[in-house]
């Protein structure tokens, strides 16, 4: 027999969905603004006439955006260091984490506690920049080369290969494996290697999934370091770092005129200003930047929640 809901219950409800709908119409309106700007005409978005449909509509912005290889190279760069720099992340974190599980571990206390001091406390910007920049000369020393002459995606993709949350959620997870299947697999002769791939990782694939989605996130929207250490390697630049040269070179997004600045100078854009607005052509290299991760998200979604569960809760 269905339960009569209580008025109380009732109207907790409403409120709770009023509110979700509100929350999820805030965080979809600024990709339809994006959309609709990225098709909409100078006149139109420079004057802020675009609410959320495009307003007299064109689609000159994205064929810029397609025919301009600079964009597309950077693009390349970041698929790189998304896919290579998601799978490096992924193997100190399944080892890191799977030591830290074993009750064995000679300091496993000690290795714990320093692993979550660095998340209450951060040394800061510049020790982390001068961090970085040891990496990169060591990269150069063992090429035989200096620091401007390495391939300075490695860098990125090999500086920025761990995280103490995620390995906590991950060592988490593997702490939740019965420990009767691993002395199973240890009777049948199973070495520490083989207990890792064939009975932690199968048992806590939603929070390997879950630990993956997370790493290639980040390294598909890594802007700020990118950007700081590849000064002088335009052509490794993620798709971020160009985005935002381009703004700061054909808008006043970032940088308003003053008297003397020469924005002629620039390479030319190839497209009528008359018609496309320069912010529609970020727009619309915005839209092309966050498509793969519109894609995968779905996919990997159903393990988001039960990855975070297992992971973040510890009995």
């Amino acid at each position: 027999m269905k339960r009569k809901m209580e008025v109380s219950e009732l109207i907790f409800k409403i409120v709770a969905y009023v509110l979700l709908i509100a929350f999820a119409l805030m965080c979809v309106y600024p990709f339809l603004y994006a959309v609709g700007s990225s098709f909409s005409t100078t006149p139109n978005v420079d004057g802020g006439k675009v609410v959320l449909w495009p307003v007299g509509f064109q689609a000159d912005a994205y064929r810029y955006v397609f025919t301009r290889n600079e964009f597309w190279i950077s693009y390349a760069n970041t698929l790189f260091m998304a896919f290579i720099g998601t799978i490096w992340c992924m193997i100190y974190t399944i080892m890191g984490a799977y030591a830290l599980s074993k009750k064995r571990l000679l300091g496993r206390k000690g290795f714990n506690f320093f692993l979550v001091f660095t998340m209450w406390f951060s040394a800061g910007i510049v020790p982390q920049f001068l961090n970085y920049q040891t990496t990169g000369d060591i990269l150069a020393g063992l090429a035989g080369t200096e620091y401007a002459n390495i391939d300075q995606k490695w860098l990125i993709i090999i500086a920025m290969g761990m995280n103490a949350t995620n390995v906590i959620l991950l060592r988490n997870a593997f702490e939740g494996v019965p420990s009767e299947i691993e002395e199973a697999a240890r009777i049948d002769g199973a070495t520490e290697l083989q207990i890792l791939t064939k009975v932690y990782i199968p048992m806590s694939k939603a929070t390997i999934a879950t630990v993956a989605l997370f790493f290639g996130i980040s390294r598909w929207n890594g802007y700020f370091w990118a950007q700081k250490m590849m000064t002088n390697q335009s052509y490794s630049w993620p798709v971020q770092v160009y985005i935002r040269d381009f703004i700061d070179k054909h808008t006043y997004l970032v940088k308003m005129p003053v008297d003397g600045d020469d924005w002629a100078s620039y390479a030319p854009l190839g497209y009528d200003v008359n018609v496309v607005s320069d912010m529609s052509v970020v727009y619309a290299m915005v839209i092309c930047a966050v498509i793969p991760i519109l894609a995968i998200y779905p996919f990997i979604q159903k393990y988001f929640a039960k990855g975070v569960n297992m992971g973040g809760v510890k009995e």
